[in-house]
């Protein structure tokens, strides 16, 4: 039960983590207290919702990524953009530092960014997992499943306009394993999580197109198909 006659002002967020599920932390809608009469509705700002969100990944339990990782990668860039990118898991650099895309893969996207007139400023990114897998290889079913409650959390916080969706893993995680990135990149879409609905396109991992280059033709489609939208939304 929380307290009554609640200061805000005198309450700091860990007592919160305590005291409120997640769920009801990052809500949009007022709390309700018990005495409505002497307390005052408390809404969370966002970056105080990830920052909860953040403990509550680092809190997780029975998690082979977690037992083996040096770092958990949460996420890069601005959470006040309204482009949100989505890649797969922390490489071995993320791995050391605790940024994703932040190695090779990592600066052939801020190349990518560069080429329609973004950079990591413009942007928020995050990966479906927060912890490397061992030897880089993709998350599993298992693991993407584990990890899906917290990437729909941070994608509600966050609230974009529009999802890019880097590689198959993310793909898998938002659509289902029955899609396949070759005939679902650049392809509009529109589906509600939680409490948003963006503008989704995916196109191929920075780190597939390093180990296929002549892909890279495909990915510079879709991201013309990005600007395109940017332009029409007019908020970039």
């Amino acid at each position: 039960m929380m307290k009554k006659n609640i200061n805000q002002n005198m309450i700091s967020l860990i007592e919160y983590y305590k005291m409120i599920k997640l769920d009801t932390v990052i809500s949009d809608l007022p709390i309700n207290r018990v005495n409505k009469e002497n307390t005052t509705d408390f809404i969370l700002k966002k970056k105080e919702k990830l920052i909860i969100l953040k403990k509550k990944i680092e809190q997780i339990n029975n998690c082979n990524l977690k037992d083996v990782a040096t770092k958990m990668v949460f996420s890069d860039g601005n959470s006040n953009s309204k482009i949100m990118l989505i890649g797969e898991g922390p490489g071995f650099q993320e791995d050391q530092t605790g940024v994703p895309f932040i190695g090779p893969a990592g600066k052939l996207l801020d190349k990518m960014l560069k080429a329609i007139n973004l950079t990591r400023k413009n942007v928020y990114i995050t990966n479906v997992v927060n912890y490397r897998p061992p030897n880089n290889r993709k998350p599993v079913k298992e693991e993407i499943d584990r990890y899906y409650p917290f990437l729909k959390l941070h994608i509600e916080i966050i609230n974009p306009k529009i999802l890019v969706l880097l590689g198959s893993t993310a793909l898998q995680a938002i659509f289902g394993s029955e899609k396949k990135i070759t005939k679902e990149r650049g392809v509009w879409f529109k589906k509600k999580i939680g409490k948003c609905e963006p503008e989704i396109i995916v196109t191929f991992h920075p780190a597939f197109l390093i180990r296929q280059p002549e892909q890279k033709r495909y990915s510079w489609e879709d991201l013309k198909l990005i600007r395109e939208k940017l332009n029409f939304l007019k908020f970039i």
